[in-house]
């Protein structure tokens, strides 16, 4: 490979490596470019899966300051660079592998960190972007449904207590003047009782007239 043509190809995967969030090392040795196709098209939009030469590779890794690929850049090495969500990624290369036992998970690295084989694999068991987004909402929803009643039941309270009110005020209207109400007949009773005090005096004037006429009879 010409000097030119090895920079420029060591550009790319540089680029590549920048612009993604993560890589996956694989070692393809038996798969045809049938498979290939396949698997390229599992990743879909998560990940771009490009053969690369160690050697450039290599060259590309220590450029952006990943370490730890010596080791992993052995036999035909083809990298998955993941540019959606690392999860899904992660377990479609997973599950191609489980279906086509030629295609090899050796590592990779996860936000400038590397990563060997068994911990590709334990994220490829945690669930998807997705799946946390939709439980996170669900958490927050729940917590909101709360909050709002709990500001709601206050006014809740104070309607149902206004109903009962008005259901009272309307079998009881004195209500609404005050107080609890004040039956007729309880008012009227003081002035009962006048007129029976009063009574005494009107008739005294009258035991007295009727003992002078005695008196003056007798005489």
């Amino acid at each position: 490979m010409a000097r030119a043509d090895k920079q420029a190809a060591v550009a790319e995967i540089v680029e590549s490596f920048n612009a993604s969030a993560g890589a996956v090392l694989t070692e393809y040795r038996g798969l045809t470019v049938k498979e290939l196709q396949d698997l390229r098209r599992s990743l879909g939009e998560n990940a771009s899966y490009a053969v690369v030469k160690n050697t450039l590779a290599k060259l590309a890794a220590d450029e952006v300051g990943i370490s730890g690929f010596d080791e992993l850049l052995t036999g035909p090495t083809a990298i998955a660079f993941i540019n959606g969500d690392v999860v899904e990624a992660a377990k479609g290369l997973r599950d191609f592998a489980k279906a086509n036992p030629t295609l090899v998970i050796k590592g990779g690295v996860l936000d400038g960190q590397p990563l060997d084989a068994a911990e590709i694999a334990k994220l490829a068991d945690l669930e998807s972007r997705e799946v946390l987004l939709g439980k996170l909402a669900g958490a927050m929803l729940a917590s909101l449904s709360q909050a709002v009643y709990l500001l709601n039941a206050p006014i809740a309270q104070a309607a149902r207590l206004a109903g009962a009110l008005q259901a009272k005020a309307e079998q009881d209207p004195s209500i609404l003047a005050g107080g609890a109400g004040t039956p007729v007949a309880a008012e009227e009773a003081p002035a009962a009782e006048d007129t029976v005090a009063e009574a005494p005096a009107d008739e005294a004037p009258a035991a007295a007239e009727a003992s002078d006429e005695g008196d003056t009879a007798e005489a």
